[in-house]
């Protein structure tokens, strides 16, 4: 198997393993690791368009997150409102139950984020990192990881 071929297969397998684990852990809060990612920008970075929120998402790429969010107001979680600014420019925002749900959803993803951190350990995770910015930033959803503070040195 040539180097590209493997990365490529790396790469897939730990994010459907990944996306597995919070899935199942999601499973019982009652949404999805793309309804959760919404919740969580949105808890974040809120009153958000939908632009601007499809600009963040790594789940949605494409710009317009419209089903995830319609899903989110019809599980009122979420709220369209009108923009402070322009009054025709709808507003993203959680509602009280989006709130407390992405808080929730907060200590799901550190569950998570410590499994990772436990199998990485001793492991060359920083240049890891570098090796996996430089591919994804020619993409969509690396530009999305980078919007969010991905970026070298940040720290979310």
């Amino acid at each position: 198997m040539r180097p590209a071929e493997e990365l490529r297969y790396l790469i897939l397998a730990v994010q459907r393993e990944g996306n597995r684990m919070l899935a199942a852990n999601l499973r019982p809060l009652g949404v999805t690791p793309s309804q959760a990612e919404v919740l969580r920008v949105l808890a974040d970075r809120q009153p958000l368009t939908l632009a601007g929120l499809g600009e963040l998402l790594v789940c949605e790429t494409g710009g317009s997150p419209s089903r995830l969010v319609d899903r989110l107001v019809t599980m009122g979680l979420v709220d369209r409102g009108a923009g402070e600014d322009d009054r025709r420019r709808v507003a993203l925002a959680l509602t009280d139950d989006g709130r407390r749900l992405a808080v929730r959803i907060a200590e799901v993803e550190e569950r998570l984020y410590g499994t990772i951190d436990d199998l990485t350990q001793g492991m060359p995770v920083p240049e890891t990192l570098t090796l996996l910015r430089a591919f994804a930033g020619a993409f969509p959803s690396g530009q999305a990881v980078v919007r969010r503070g991905g970026e070298p040195g940040s720290t979310p």
